[in-house]
């Protein structure tokens, strides 16, 4: 029995009041990170090799098929606007295409050749890392992917919720977070998602630290898209440079970037 797969620890849901209910699924959650420390090394060893291929000029490409598609997705399309890198530098795709970001396509994860159609589009080379995600550790599309990645020089990597899976044995740098059972039996977007989630948001902003993207503890080359990041951005000048609100926001909208200011001084 695969433990993405195993029995709710909970019975009679239905039963249950809203208070119970809540209560419950946050003590499940609790385990989360817990079950996450227990494999820091192995996050540490893949993003040890991310920095090094990507000081390199390489990229970093997610795959998965619903929620754990989804999630690499989220986790590539705020690269950008938090550090300030391109949007081709970190990219996830999906079973399906973009169209399954709202909405299941029937089968698509079911079809092991179609990843490596989606990654040629990116013409991937030895310097990118591919990293699969799937909390079962069995998707057909995610499998393929890894097999070709590898026999294409990629480094590959992968973030699963069940021990010993496919997914695992194709991928060089495995992430396995075993969770236990879902409060409701099989629904892996719960635990298994959050597990997922905290584990991309740990490589991306490790590796962005490493490659120079945050200064101190702010993110100096965020992208100026809204009146509130304008405001942070200030904010993180008056505090660095000890200058007066309206003279930090002077200099942030006249050099585009907290970074620019900073190479000011």
């Amino acid at each position: 029995m695969l433990t993405t797969e195993s029995n709710s620890n909970y019975s009679d849901l239905e039963k249950m009041s809203v208070k119970e209910l809540l209560f419950n699924i946050n003590n499940e959650d609790q385990k989360v990170a817990l079950a996450i420390k227990e494999v820091i090394e192995n996050i540490e060893n893949l993003v040890a090799q991310i920095i090094s291929r990507m000081q390199k000029g390489g990229r970093l490409f997610y795959i998965g098929a619903g929620t754990s598609g989804r999630l690499g997705i989220v986790d590539a399309s705020e690269c950008p606007p938090t550090f300030g890198v391109s949007h081709d530098l970190v990219v996830g795709l999906i079973a399906g295409g973009d169209s399954a970001i709202r909405k299941a396509v029937e089968f698509a994860e079911d079809d092991a050749e179609q990843a490596w159609k989606d990654l040629a589009k990116y013409n991937p080379c030895e310097n990118d890392t591919l990293i699969g995600i799937a909390a079962s550790g069995r998707t057909p599309y995610v499998i393929g992917g890894l097999e070709q990645a590898n026999k294409n020089g990629l480094l590959t990597g992968c973030i699963v919720c069940n021990t010993d899976s496919q997914v695992a044995k194709v991928s060089q740098f495995p992430i396995e977070v075993i969770v236990g059972a879902e409060f409701v039996t099989g629904s892996t977007r719960m635990k298994a998602g959050t597990a997922q989630k905290l584990v991309l948001n740990m490589i991306s902003t490790s590796v962005m630290i490493q490659l120079g993207r945050v200064k101190g503890n702010k993110m100096v080359d965020m992208q100026l898209s809204n009146q509130k990041l304008i405001e942070r951005g200030t904010r993180f000048l008056v505090e660095e440079l000890d200058i007066s609100e309206e003279e930090a926001k002077k200099l942030l909208l006249e050099h585009g970037s907290v970074r620019e200011v900073l190479n000011q001084f």
